[in-house]
């Protein structure tokens, strides 16, 4: 199970951040330009931390349609947090190629509905994993407005390596066995706030996995009913830029 302590940690003081930085936003749009010579910069880093919410996308095998004992299988989104180091290359005005190696705790749910004479009952399976994701991508900034905000939006893929899938959990007998490796398609937009010191920028980001991750296990009726499972991800990050 990845810390809990720490996500609680994210929750508490995330708001916090977050209000105060909301309550300093007036004062940007009646500042000076703020940074200046940013824009100029060949190469920046930065933080990023926030928060996911994971999911599966099921396509079922051809022993559900058949399977008398499991009515329903569907992936309850789960959440989780995630943190990375930012690495911009500038481009040109408008242009930067991002590329933020990230820390990621998250979950997926395995929701299975089952049918015992005439009733039912659910079963939930929770795939914890700790991923190592390499995200690349494309970011396009609009011109500054009031001096010290731009949106953006951004386009690009990722690689993600699950640390967790040799983990004791992962390997009990009743859990459904997926690939440790995922490719995903990511696109989201964001805000940049420019500070006197640093950028603000919430972003908001959908991934949508391609490969099937659904390693199948004989003998297993939570795996037999499975024909694909592809991951849907959400990634709600706040980023800090010097």
């Amino acid at each position: 199970m990845y810390p809990t302590n720490i996500r609680n940690f994210f929750a508490l003081h995330g708001r916090k951040v977050v209000v105060t930085l909301l309550l300093c936003l007036p004062l940007l749009a009646q500042a000076q330009k703020n940074m200046p010579n940013h824009d100029n910069k060949r190469l920046h880093f930065g933080i990023s931390l926030g928060f996911n919410s994971s999911k599966f996308r099921i396509t079922h095998s051809d022993a559900f349609t058949y399977h008398d004992s499991i009515k329903v299988v569907d992936s309850p989104r789960a959440t989780g947090f995630n943190v990375g180091i930012i690495s911009d290359l500038h481009l040109g005005p408008h242009a930067e190629l991002r590329f933020i190696p990230s820390l990621i705790f998250t979950e997926k749910n395995l929701r299975y509905t089952l049918l015992d004479g005439e009733q039912e009952a659910q079963n939930k399976k929770t795939i914890e994993s700790i991923i190592l994701g390499f995200p690349v991508s494309l970011k396009y900034k609009s011109d500054r407005f009031f001096d010290n905000f731009r949106f953006y939006g951004l386009l690009g893929g990722r690689f993600d390596w699950d640390l967790g899938s040799n983990s004791k959990a992962r390997k009990a007998n009743d859990i459904v066995k997926i690939d440790r490796y995922d490719v995903s398609v990511e696109y989201g937009v964001g805000l940049e706030f420019y500070f006197p010191l640093f950028i603000f920028s919430p972003e908001i980001k959908f991934a949508t996995g391609i490969p099937n991750l659904h390693v199948p296990t004989d003998g297993l009726q939570f795996s037999d009913v499975l024909g694909k499972l592809r991951s849907r991800g959400v990634f709600l990050t706040l980023q800090f830029e010097g």
